[in-house]
């Protein structure tokens, strides 16, 4: 039990997130351990995103969040961000009046802040990553494909060394090529030694490169299991990866 502990980065336990009156999450517990992928899949409006927003702080939640082994539910965004905890939102939120270069520069803004060395090996490795992002490092982002911005949403966030990234929908908008190059990236940040929670309404994708799973259904857990066992459940494989399972 104790290597298990150790072993684990976010430990959220009963968490409740409300707009006024309306309750979007409820009771939901999940854990994400090192070196590993944890997807939350499910349809529309289930609080995927609302859950990402309040493990990462940008909106008030009820309940229990441990990260890297401490009490987290009271740190700021920033707090967090300084810690390993970065979110890449289904929006990208790219400033995209600014070049590639000064796009990912804001990314290690913390770490150069408070006098890290480091920060600037990072942007190269970023370069190495992501070749295209290299070539185009003084064009605007605002003028970069769908899959292009993709990928500097994601360099942008890798650029704070994240211990555990948090995508939200990146396959969103993609077409089918760059959706499988993006999900060969996150097996690749793994790899790397980055855990990753992952949401995504690709569910086969998702379920294909997870290692656990959670369902989410009107802001409640419905199911959760090995990523192998949530794709051969006859209910998950009917209602999300369009296939019934004998």
């Amino acid at each position: 039990m104790e290597n298990v502990a150790h072993d684990t980065l976010l430990d959220a336990r009963n968490l409740h997130v409300a707009y006024g009156k309306v309750e979007a999450v409820r009771n939901v517990s999940l854990v994400v351990r090192r070196g590993t992928i944890v997807s939350v899949i499910g349809p529309n409006g289930a609080g995927k995103t609302t859950l990402l927003s309040a493990l990462m702080g940008l909106r008030p939640a009820k309940g229990d969040l441990a990260y890297l082994g401490a009490p987290s539910g009271r740190l700021t965004v920033e707090q967090r961000v300084a810690r390993g905890l970065i979110l890449v939102p289904e929006r990208r939120e790219l400033f995209a009046a600014m070049s590639v270069a000064d796009n990912l520069e804001l990314g290690g803004f913390h770490r150069a802040r408070s006098g890290e060395r480091g920060w600037r090996t990072t942007l190269d490795e970023i370069y190495a990553r992501f070749p295209r992002l290299g070539e185009r490092r003084e064009q605007l982002a605002g003028t970069l494909s769908g899959g292009e911005r993709q990928m500097l949403a994601m360099g942008r966030a890798l650029m704070g060394k994240p211990k555990l990234l948090m995508l939200d929908e990146p396959s969103l908008g993609l077409a089918p090529l760059m959706v499988r190059e993006i999900f060969n990236i996150v097996a690749d940040l793994r790899a790397a030694g980055v855990a990753i929670l992952l949401v995504e309404q690709n569910a086969r994708a998702a379920l294909q490169i997870s290692d656990y799973g959670y369902v989410l259904e009107t802001g409640e857990l419905a199911l959760e299991g090995p990523s192998a066992d949530l794709a051969a459940n006859p209910r998950v494989a009917a209602t999300y990866l369009g296939k019934r399972v004998a």
